[in-house]
């Protein structure tokens, strides 16, 4: 069993930037994929990014390329959203999730947080 929570949303104006985290609270997660989705009122839940926690390679949606960043810290077991030049099209609840396989899929995840909000004005 997995438990994650974020923290870190709020209100922020386009152009401006914002770093959330996910905190898991099982140690031995090396072999999982910890992802950022988001749904926006009225949309399916999308693929932001991801980050394999053992290999530490990462993936980033089209979208948001240039803009976001996935990290990590193996000791806090945190994974870390730096955002920066928001757009109001950013605006959604964010999800992070654990899986044993790296999807763009939410439906392939085993294991997720409540969600944060993050609101961008313009």
């Amino acid at each position: 069993q997995v438990q994650l929570v974020e923290s870190g949303g709020g209100l922020v104006q386009a152009g401006g930037s914002l770093r959330l985290s996910c905190a898991a609270s099982r140690r031995t997660i090396s072999s999982y994929t910890i992802s950022w989705f988001r749904q926006a009122p009225g949309k399916e839940r999308e693929f932001v990014t991801a980050i394999t926690w053992f290999r530490d390679n990462t993936y980033y949606a089209d979208s948001v390329k240039g803009r976001f960043t996935i990290s990590k810290d193996n000791a806090k077991n945190t994974v870390y959203l730096q955002m920066n030049s928001l757009k109001p099209e950013d605006t959604a609840v964010y999800y992070c999730a654990a899986g044993t396989t790296t999807s763009v899929y939410y439906r392939n995840y085993d294991y997720w947080g409540q969600g944060t909000q993050v609101t961008v004005s313009s």
